[in-house]
């Protein structure tokens, strides 16, 4: 039976969490899969609930951080090391960038047959200045040369990775969509909208906007802040709610503009931290943004058009891939909150077309993001490099 060693860089709320849960826990008796990975940073809550809400228990390596440390990355290296040495692997997947590099570095010293690594986004710009992107460039293009195969989550990523970026080889490169478990999210959805809006105050008349991510640099809250504080002038009797959910690095700075805001127009902000039951939470929104300046694959989207959600997205990443322009959303340009404003405003004021947007959300997503898919997608390929 082949072993699969699987590492993610580290155990907070996101999409590579819920994958490496789901092709741990579902992938075939024909395959035995160990998972291990990091700790969350500070300011990140856990997301532990969820591999152990599949009866999942990862392997914990405190020392695999995602902001590079000298001695940190050394003794995570040499733990990684140590697992695959006593786990025998026939296949090392790693997730992210972190568990990529460390991780495939092990896996080569070890001479695992197969190494595997998947990009759930990448940091080839707008995380870093340009001369530490150039430095994290040369190294992935080295991993990449010596990785057996390399997965991307979109069309539009593994254009950016292989043409763009150019990281890897096309014909090394293999676009398999991330997976979930979606019917949760349209199940009891008007008994979840009316214990969601009763729990937060809302009255039927309001229009809730909500934001969902780790309050960070690269998510741009400033720049959704700016959009509502826009609309908000420019429509002071407009009744909307707003709702800023997760937590992160940039939290407190996030929290006292939003201070600003409400005290200015009256308390239409709410900074409500993590919200675990995001499946109950959703419904309850008639509207979900996504304001970032890089992304992969944003979950909150999908899980957002699986509630009947409609959404405005900026067009970064691979949103293409995964909201259906004019249909389940509106995907507008970075940066240009005019276009972002008003593809807002149009939603918050046009019940017709929230309600089009909504009906149309559940059925662009349940069988092409469902983890099902996924994992036979995965398996297919294991099996295709085993047999070479």
């Amino acid at each position: 039976m082949p072993k699969v060693l699987r590492i993610i860089n580290r155990f907070n709320l996101g999409g590579p969490t819920y994958n490496a849960t789901f092709l741990t826990r579902f992938l075939s008796t024909d395959f035995e899969t160990l998972l291990i990975g990091g700790l969350p940073e500070e300011g990140e809550s856990d997301s532990f609930h969820i591999p152990r809400e599949y009866g999942v228990e990862p392997m914990l390596i405190k020392e695999l951080k995602r902001i590079p440390n000298l001695n940190s990355d050394r003794q995570a290296y040499k733990k990684i090391k140590a697992i695959i040495e006593e786990f025998k692997p026939d296949i090392v997947h790693t997730h992210a960038s972190k568990a990529g590099a460390l991780g495939r570095k092990a896996a080569f010293a070890c001479n695992v047959p197969i190494v595997v690594h998947t990009y759930h986004g990448h940091v080839f710009h707008s995380y870093f200045s340009n001369w530490e992107t150039k430095i994290i460039k040369l190294i992935e293009r080295k991993l990449a040369k010596k990785t057996t195969a390399i997965i991307t989550i979109s069309e539009t990523q593994r254009k950016e990775i292989c043409q763009i970026h150019k990281i890897a080889e096309l014909d090394k490169t293999h676009v398999i969509p991330l997976g979930f478990d979606l019917i949760k999210f349209n199940t009891n959805i008007e008994e979840k909208r009316i214990n969601t809006r009763k729990n937060f105050d809302l009255k039927e008349d309001e229009i809730a906007i909500a934001i969902i991510g780790r309050v960070t640099k690269i998510k741009n809250h400033h720049f959704f802040l700016d959009v509502i504080e826009k609309i908000l002038s420019e429509t002071p009797n407009l009744k909307i709610r707003v709702f800023i959910v997760g937590d992160g690095d940039l939290k407190q700075e996030i929290t006292t503009r939003a201070e600003v805001i409400n005290q200015k127009f009256g308390n239409k902000i709410k900074m409500t931290s993590w919200i675990f039951d995001i499946a109950s939470f959703n419904p309850g929104m008639d509207i979900i943004c996504l304001t970032s300046d890089n992304e992969g694959t944003p979950v909150s989207l999908i899980e957002a058009q699986a509630s009947g959600v409609p959404i405005v997205t900026t067009d970064v990443g691979g949103i293409r891939d995964i909201v259906s322009d004019g249909k389940t959303g509106y995907i507008v340009p970075k940066d240009d909150i005019e276009k972002f404003s008003k593809k807002l405003l149009e939603l918050i004021t046009n019940t017709e077309k929230r309600t089009e947007f909504s009906k149309n959300g559940w059925n662009f997503v349940k069988e092409k993001f469902h983890y099902t898919r996924l994992v036979n997608d995965i398996e297919k390929l294991y099996k295709k490099l085993l047999l070479k």
